[in-house]
């Protein structure tokens, strides 16, 4: 019986999906508008592994996780920016040309980490439709209002009929108080209220025509939109990273109930934070670590590269709603742990049982089957990874011994070795998605981080992005693809 701990009751739940047999899940995904980092492995890793459980337990899924490619300017909280326009005005690219590159990139780092690829990865671009939709529909209802030419929610009025801080524990009257001034408080009724729509400047760069004017789709009204449309007005399980707790998930809940007339999920599941050297993961703490570097070593808080399997085994060591602290101790710690596996996983592939006579010895044979069921009691007690590997870590001496001889075959009985190695290929492989490292893995690796890192330090315009001869075979000598422009121009997305 599968527990989840659900945020909006602050409590474990017994997970009973809407449809008997399966399951709605949306993830909200990367803003493509730079490369991944260390942050967003945790919440993409954490929802395969649970993604992962829930067809193991013989749900059938649809697992729905958003590409945000609209350039919105993200408010709440912080001075608006608009990540993609800025990133594309650096980079002397076309907006949508930064968001190819980079959803490439985000695509093979995800198959680095050996992630299952969701049911369906929409894109905030391709559902302007229904955002504006779903924008008319709150106006008709009363809870949102035109300003200039941009459409804002009326937070202060939907907190008098409903519960604006059901998730977050947030309470508006604070916020009144606190909120800081920003960009167009003045069209605002209240600083609270939050964009569903946004007027385009002259300079801005990704646009659509709309009933309130040319304009682009506020932070949050994308994923209430791309949900509904996919898993339908309530489904069973909405995830992310704690961060997007609030406001983006709270603001997700009060414009799709006035929208929908019901709550839009029934379980909230939030990973925790990871920090490094005990510090918060930040742009002005220099430590913000883009998955290229952290594979091939190159930032200055790096001893050397890790894995991408090292990487996975360490976030999966720890509960995914407990702070995670990087280091290089750390990491170097868990390289050497999933050496540990691996030798015990191998091995035990290779062992047969061929019983002599002998006696069983009950309290061996009752202990190794103790641990392999407690792994399914791990995982049904709220994705417990940490708990699972302190199992297969208890199991590995036992195989080991029998691989040399220390524990005889017939210590264990048939079906008890039979359930070890199901145990194994179940929870390491099918489960947590670890695989194992091969040397022509790693080269291959290497090579595309290589190239990667040498395009990034030479490219100065869209016109320099792996041009010559010698780089496009280097890359495709390793299975990356070029996307050829009709100017004549290169991406070096991989595709």
């Amino acid at each position: 019986m599968l527990k989840l701990h659900n945020t909006l009751s602050r409590q474990k739940e017994v997970f009973t999906p809407i449809y008997p047999g399966h399951v709605g899940m949306y993830v909200c995904g990367p803003t493509v508008s730079g490369e991944s980092h260390l942050g967003h492995a945790r919440p993409f890793i954490t929802f395969d592994v649970l993604y992962r459980y829930l067809l193991h337990l013989g749900y059938k899924v649809r697992y729905v996780r958003n590409i945000t490619d609209a350039g919105h300017f993200e408010e709440e909280g912080r001075d608006a920016e608009d990540k993609i326009a800025k990133g594309a005005l650096l980079e002397k690219l076309e907006p949508m040309e930064l968001v190819q590159k980079y959803t490439n990139l985000y695509h093979w780092a995800m198959d680095q980490f050996n992630t299952l690829k969701p049911s369906i990865e929409p894109t905030a671009t391709g559902h302007i439709v229904e955002q504006i939709e779903m924008i008319k529909r709150i106006m008709e209802a009363g809870y949102a209002y035109e300003a200039n030419g941009s459409v804002y929610f009326d937070v202060k009025k939907y907190a008098e009929h409903h519960h604006y801080g059901i998730l977050s524990g947030r309470v508006v009257e604070d916020q009144l108080e606190t909120t800081r001034e920003l960009d167009n408080q003045d069209e605002k009724r209240n600083k609270v209220d939050f964009a569903l729509w946004k007027k385009a400047p002259p300079e801005h760069l990704m646009r659509w025509p709309s009933p309130w004017g040319e304009g682009f789709p506020g932070w949050h009204i994308e994923c209430s939109a791309m949900s509904g449309k996919y898993l339908g007005k309530q489904f069973d399980i909405h995830g992310g990273g704690m961060d997007l707790q609030f406001p983006h998930h709270e603001c997700e809940i009060a414009q799709s109930e006035v929208a929908n007339g019901e709550l839009m999920a029934r379980y909230w599941v939030h990973n925790n934070m990871i920090t490094i050297n005990g510090k918060k993961m930040g742009k002005s703490y220099g430590n913000v670590i883009r998955l290229t570097d952290l594979f091939a070593g190159t930032h200055p808080l790096l001893e050397k590269g890790y894995s991408p399997m090292t990487i996975r085994f360490f976030i999966l060591q720890t509960h995914y709603r407990s702070t995670l602290d990087f280091s290089n101790e750390a990491l170097q710690a868990a390289e050497k742990g999933l050496a540990r596996l691996w030798q015990a996983y191998e091995a035990l592939q290779k062992l047969a049982y061929n019983a002599a006579s002998g006696p069983l010895n009950e309290e061996l044979d009752k202990q190794v089957q103790d641990f392999c069921r407690d792994c399914a009691d791990a995982m049904n007690d709220d994705i417990s990874t940490a708990k699972v590997l302190a199992n297969l870590f208890e199991l590995a001496p036992v195989i080991n011994s029998l691989r040399h001889g220390q524990i005889k075959m017939h210590e264990l009985s048939e079906t008890t070795f039979t359930l070890l190695q199901e145990t194994w290929q179940t929870y390491l492989i099918d489960i947590l998605g670890l695989r194992p490292e091969k040397p022509e893995d790693n080269n291959k690796l290497d090579g595309v981080l290589q190239l990667l890192i040498d395009i990034r330090k030479e490219a100065k315009g869209r016109k320099d992005y792996a041009t010559s001869d010698k780089i496009r075979n280097q890359l495709l000598s390793i299975g990356i693809q070029l996307k050829d422009e009709k100017d004549g121009s290169v991406s070096y997305g991989i595709e």
